[in-house]
């Protein structure tokens, strides 16, 4: 192995063609492109125009035997990571699968399973926004405990505003077997990771979903669920896809302090000097109305702490191709093992599952009913095969 890392990307849409001009920039030096996937006859003559140097394949298992590659990353439809992430493991060749790790838990299951197997080779997920140094920050104070215990959180994702045109624009978009869901699936898998990943996973979820409540498609695109994680522990996620002006706000509330995030960029703390309770023991209501007033310091009781970074575009993204990289050179550890994948389509899985049968459904759930649930969808599109 040189000090480089020959990376194959299976896809040049939208986000195969930004990794790529991240590479060929130099904003992932230790990663070149060593081929590129393409089925679409307009985009393969694209990516032999613009990269004269690099084999171009119709085929992606043709490009895993070809020897030109040592890693690959997954741009392609939802329902195709896990049987590509187990394909290219099957050749000793790295994976780094896209978001979402699929559509399904079963079929991510089946994925991490055969990953496991593999303990050598560097198995990945484009979760980039664990590399966003605001969140990376915000994961670090409550790991640390200096807001206490969580009590609620609460994310409201609602600027993920796409126009009907959006959907008209590919037969295979916002359909239950092209796509496998909406915005849960789509938009907002970032944010069901980065929930998880700083808040913890839940116990169980009871969810309130529309399917095609405001566009003309058969797949949600409006959410509300409310997650339990026990011990009085809970938390609340909305994303829709209709709001234009949209909303970005994330709390979280601990026993001894707060977080708010606004727009994914600015965070405030407010860390209490002693946990609320504690607090709410020794003062008298004379003691409100003077905090209230101004009378009283307000550091006596909490401190705020406004967080923010400058963060370049494609950095996220770009760093986690580095870091991918970087495990596969030396073994620095991963932003996102791609076993974490799972989290947020079982979450996803589970949002789903509540609001068809109208109950909540706990974490745990039977994959069995989710996918025959799936494929009764699939069914009546009439367009495309059921899942197994």
């Amino acid at each position: 192995m040189t000090n480089t890392v020959r990376l194959g990307i299976i896809g040049l849409g939208t986000q195969g063609s930004m990794y790529a001009k991240f590479i060929t920039e130099g904003l992932v030096p230790n990663m070149v492109i060593g081929a590129i996937t393409e089925t679409d006859p307009a985009r393969t003559a694209f990516a032999a125009e613009t990269y004269p140097d690099v084999p171009v394949f119709s085929d992606y298992i043709e490009m895993l035997e070809s020897g030109t590659v040592d890693a690959v990353v997954t741009c392609v439809p939802h329902f195709l990571h896990p049987e590509i992430g187990i394909e290219t493991l099957r050749r000793d060749i790295h994976a780094l699968v896209e978001k979402p790790a699929g559509v399904y838990t079963k079929q991510v299951d089946e994925l991490n399973a055969f990953a496991a197997t593999k303990p050598d080779l560097t198995f990945a997920i484009m979760f980039n926004q664990r590399n966003n140094p605001l969140y990376v920050r915000l994961k670090e104070i409550v790991d640390n405990g200096e807001i206490g215990n969580i009590l609620r959180s609460n994310w409201i994702i609602t600027n993920w505003w796409r126009p009907q045109s959006y959907y008209d624009q590919s037969a295979w978009r916002a359909t239950w077997g092209g796509e496998g869901g909406g915005v849960l699936v789509n938009q907002a898998p970032h944010q069901l990771d980065l929930w998880q990943w700083i808040c913890g996973v839940p116990k169980s979820v009871f969810a309130k979903v529309a399917y095609g409540f405001r566009r003309d498609i058969a797949v949600e695109d409006e959410v509300t669920a409310l997650v339990d994680y026990g011990d009085g522990v809970t938390g609340v996620f909305v994303t829709a896809t209709h709001d234009l002006i949209g909303t970005d706000r994330f709390e979280i509330l601990g026993d001894q302090g707060r977080i708010v995030v606004e727009n994914s960029k600015t965070a405030t703390v407010t860390r209490l000097t002693r946990p609320e309770r504690e607090l709410s023991a020794s003062m008298t209501l004379g003691d409100v109305g003077r905090i209230t007033s101004g009378e009283l310091d307000s550091a006596d009781y909490y401190t705020q702490e406004t967080i923010e970074f400058d963060s370049r575009w494609g950095a996220q993204h770009a760093g986690v191709l580095e870091n991918f990289a970087a495990n596969i050179l030396d073994g620095t550890p991963l932003i996102a093992p791609g076993s974490d994948g799972i989290r947020g389509v079982r979450l996803a899985n589970a949002i789903h599952l509540s609001s068809w049968t109208g109950r909540e459904v706990p974490l745990d759930f039977d994959e069995s009913e989710y996918l025959e649930e799936l494929n009764s969808r699939i069914r009546s599109e009439g367009k495309y095969d059921e899942r197994r």
